[in-house]
């Protein structure tokens, strides 16, 4: 399916610096900050998310540092509505802000003891104090996917109202579906369209990736993401797959070289102490590897038969695995790729010799192991 409902210009904002850095146990030092924003910067995100300077002295030389890089990238910090947050921001030399409230009902009567009435005169205050400074600001609706609609045109209209430029619609807890997620952006664009709208989605129930593209084609312009989708609790968005989703299944370009996506994901996944599994979506070292003798032979014969894209696009490359499920194709494709010539009658007993060892040994086979019995120094062990 094609997706043709938004064709404005579409802006990454990754926040792997800040929600990413929130993931339960999760460090970034100073240094591995600076790569990671380099990074973002240099495959052309338009927009880092990159602390929270009232978190104290060092998160706010952390940002200044980032500043110092002169990126592309505008930075933006993530505060409170709160004056004294959006001074510190000021001091550490971003132009531009998220200010973030709770907005549903929920959060306002039993996380910050208030109403409405003072949830709309903290924005007022708030945003009105960051135009002042000339700040590009997005409010943040934190539990909007909780929220009164109605209620959130009505901070939306305050944005628009005061200067503000875009509105976060945030499913804080990950509860949404792409199916509701698309019904309320779309109200909320057919509103108050004077106001753009970011996605901020989290991957609770598995849907985050599905969340933010349907966001995205209900007319958000704006998308969090972060890299290999870290985040509070079970995570945000991932970067490459919102990506390559809005590329792949809905043509929609967003500009970002994907080129070192797998290189992103593997530098990200050593400094949070976070390993990438092998089979994560896009950048899984085996997302690409074909063991299935029918997938395998299809995949030999043309590689669209069974690959949604190259894996060359985000760094990747193939592989043909040989194993329990393997077939002829894949064998001789494999010993083909160890400088070895094997005819079709040759494969046969090679094939049984190795689903053997594969189903001795619990796994796919490595090159010595096919070597040795292509050598003939491998057997089929004896009937018990």
């Amino acid at each position: 399916m094609i997706c043709t409902e938004n064709r404005q210009t579409i802006v990454i904002d990754d926040t792997t610096l800040r929600d990413g850095e929130q993931t339960a146990g999760v460090v970034f030092s100073k240094r591995e900050k600076i790569a990671i924003a380099r990074m973002l910067d240099s495959i052309g995100v338009g927009e880092i998310e990159c602390g929270i300077p009232a978190m104290g002295v060092e998160e706010q030389a952390g940002i200044r540092a980032l500043v110092d890089l002169g990126l592309s990238a505008r930075l933006i910090t993530w505060n409170r509505a709160l004056v004294p947050e959006i001074e510190a921001s000021i001091a550490c030399g971003v132009r531009a802000v998220d200010i973030s409230l709770s907005v549903s009902d929920q959060m306002i009567a039993h996380k910050l003891r208030k109403n409405r009435a003072a949830v709309k005169e903290q924005l007022k205050v708030a945003l009105g104090f960051a135009k002042q400074h000339d700040l590009y600001v997005s409010v943040g609706g934190e539990d909007a996917s909780r929220a009164d609609m109605g209620f959130l045109v009505e901070l939306m209209e305050i944005t628009r109202s005061l200067g503000g430029d875009r509105f976060r619609f945030c499913d804080t807890l990950g509860i949404m579906d792409p199916f509701t997620m698309f019904d309320k952006v779309a109200f909320l664009r057919k509103a108050v369209p004077e106001v753009d709208i970011e996605v901020h989605t989290h991957n609770d129930l598995g849907m985050a990736t599905a969340n933010a593209i349907a966001g995205i084609r209900a007319g958000a312009r704006f998308v969090n993401t972060t890299i290999n989708g870290l985040g509070e609790r079970a995570g945000n968005a991932a970067l490459e797959e919102v990506v390559m989703g809005l590329k792949h299944a809905c043509g929609l370009e967003t500009g970002i070289d994907t080129h070192r996506f797998r290189e992103m994901s593997l530098f990200v996944a050593k400094a949070s102490h976070r390993p990438l599994s092998v089979s994560k979506p896009v950048v899984g070292e085996r997302v690409f590897a074909h063991e299935s003798g029918l997938h395998a032979d299809g995949v030999i014969k043309d590689p669209h038969n069974y690959e949604g894209f190259d894996p060359a696009e985000v760094g990747l490359t193939r592989s043909i695995v040989i194993g329990k499920h393997s077939g002829t194709g894949g064998l001789i494709e494999r010993y083909r790729s160890m400088g070895i010539a094997v005819e079709r009658k040759q494969a046969t007993p090679l094939l049984e010799l190795t689903r053997a060892m594969s189903c001795r040994r619990k796994r796919d086979l490595t090159n010595g192991e096919l070597m040795s019995i292509y050598l003939g120094e491998e057997t089929l062990p004896k009937a018990a």
